[in-house]
């Protein structure tokens, strides 16, 4: 690696916005989980598309890894410089491109937050849907193949991104998918590089699917006085096929923090976080019919409004879920956790998560997006106490084991990065060599995210 002559050169090329100031270094050397700060030799704040090339050629012919950054929110430690280099700060690149309404589709920079783009689709009666909780940014997010608590009605990043604009290794620049709805022509490289985690190439634009904002919503709550029941009333109400739009787990101990965090009186025991999508009486069909559902297994009420600051509220709540778990313990970090398994195991990967945090020595809240089969347990541990995040350690790994001994996988949505490396050779078998293999195709020099989501070198 030349290190000097690249950041020479990338000084001529960005002026001001290549930056080696330690606050920015460790700003992007920071974690939402419990790696360890790792800071990069510098960092890059490009405005187009043409910046992107010429960063990536600079950094090519010196051998300088590159890794993107959007807005730091991953929790699988993908953005971090682990063998240094530059990272590619897009939050300069941060424009939508055109809203196109008949077609339902929208173009936007990797820099623009999905906060952000609902924003301005207002007016437009369309919404785009991922929600991941956190307002990360939409490159962030089709790079880790995000989803989130509307997943289970509309998809997840791979069924809403339609089209890239990509800056591969070698400085190429690639169009990958249309604006069509379908194709039968080729190699989908559009679907490659969802979930590539950066390892492939840099997104510069992304062409996303949009839906219409429904006529009516309806969210509500309810109480269960076991975890079991719970679970099995979710897995009445997809198999009966009601048309839920959200439908989210939390544990005992979560509603515990939520009450001490939001001033919330919820009972401190396992919830059920509802929503549905569509006409005044489709949506209060559908409520009644949940609220029937949870009866038969002993919910303790269905309270359910079609009050926008009623959603706002239950939604807020659920998405600040992980702050209220950290705050429950002042000065704890978290190793945040998520597996996936088949809907008809959920409940079996859920019980036997929650007696092993039963016998633990740290809290561990689950909490999640059960309607496809998706939790998450945030183990929170003493940064001073390496006994503790050993522990956590133990605990997430016979997480990843279960589900894929239920015919699962390492993760629902978080992504792999570098803390769910260990388990690709299990989950994949040879496929993990066919993914090195494209990789060292793409990136013969290894200069993409390096050491994230293929086999080491």
């Amino acid at each position: 690696m030349h290190l000097p002559q690249a950041l020479n050169a990338l000084g001529s090329l960005l002026g001001q916005r290549l930056s080696t100031s330690k606050h920015d270094l460790d700003l992007h050397g920071r974690s939402e989980s419990y790696f360890a700060l790792t800071p990069p030799d510098a960092v890059a704040y490009p405005q187009t598309t043409a910046e992107v090339q010429q960063i990536v050629r600079i950094c090519a012919e010196h051998g300088v890894p590159v890794t993107g950054w959007g807005a730091g929110t991953s929790l699988e430690g993908h953005a971090l410089a682990v063998q240094g280099g530059l990272v590619v700060d897009f939050s300069q690149m941060d424009k939508v491109l055109e809203i196109r309404a008949a077609d339902m589709d929208v173009t936007v920079q990797p820099g623009v937050t999905r906060e952000a783009l609902n924003q301005e689709l207002r007016a437009t009666g369309l919404f785009f849907s991922v929600d991941p909780g956190a307002n990360a940014s939409l490159g962030g997010m089709a790079a880790t193949g995000a989803s989130g608590t509307t997943s289970v009605r509309y998809g997840t990043m791979r069924e809403n991104v339609l089209a890239l604009q990509v800056v591969l290794a070698d400085g190429r620049v690639i169009r990958t998918g249309n604006q069509a709805r379908k194709s039968a022509s080729g190699y989908d490289l559009t679907g490659l590089m969802v979930g590539s985690e950066g390892t492939l190439g840099l997104l510069t634009e992304l062409t996303l699917r949009l839906h219409g904002v429904p006529e009516a919503v309806s969210a509500g709550v309810c109480a269960f006085g076991r975890i079991e029941d719970a679970v099995d009333a979710v897995l009445d109400t997809i198999q009966m096929g009601i048309p839920v739009a959200r439908i989210e787990f939390v544990d005992a101990a979560t509603a515990a923090a939520f009450n001490a965090y939001a001033g919330t009186s919820l009972p401190e025991c396992p919830h059920l976080m509802v929503e549905f999508h569509g006409s005044p009486e489709g949506v209060a069909q559908d409520s009644a019919r949940f609220g029937e559902i949870a009866e038969d297994h002993d919910g303790l009420g269905f309270q359910w409004s079609t009050l926008e600051e009623d959603r706002r509220a239950l939604w807020a709540m659920r998405h600040n879920a992980y702050y209220a778990i950290l705050a429950s313990r002042p000065g704890a970090r978290a190793l945040v956790t998520d597996i996936c398994v088949p809907i008809s195991r959920l409940a079996r990967a859920v019980t036997e998560t929650q007696a092993d945090l039963a016998q633990a020595s740290i809290p561990g809240p689950i909490l999640g997006h059960v309607g496809d089969g998706n939790f998450h347990s945030i183990l929170m541990f003493d940064p001073e106490n390496p006994a503790e995040l050993a522990e956590a350690k133990a605990l997430s790994h016979r997480m990843v084991q279960r589900a894929l001994d239920l015919g699962g996988t390492a993760t629902g949505e978080h992504g792999v990065g570098m803390g769910k490396l260990g388990y690709m050779q299990r989950e994949h078998g040879a496929g993990w060599d066919v993914m090195t293999t494209l990789k060292q195709a793409m990136d013969p020099q290894g200069i993409l995210n390096p050491g994230k989501l293929i086999r080491p070198r």
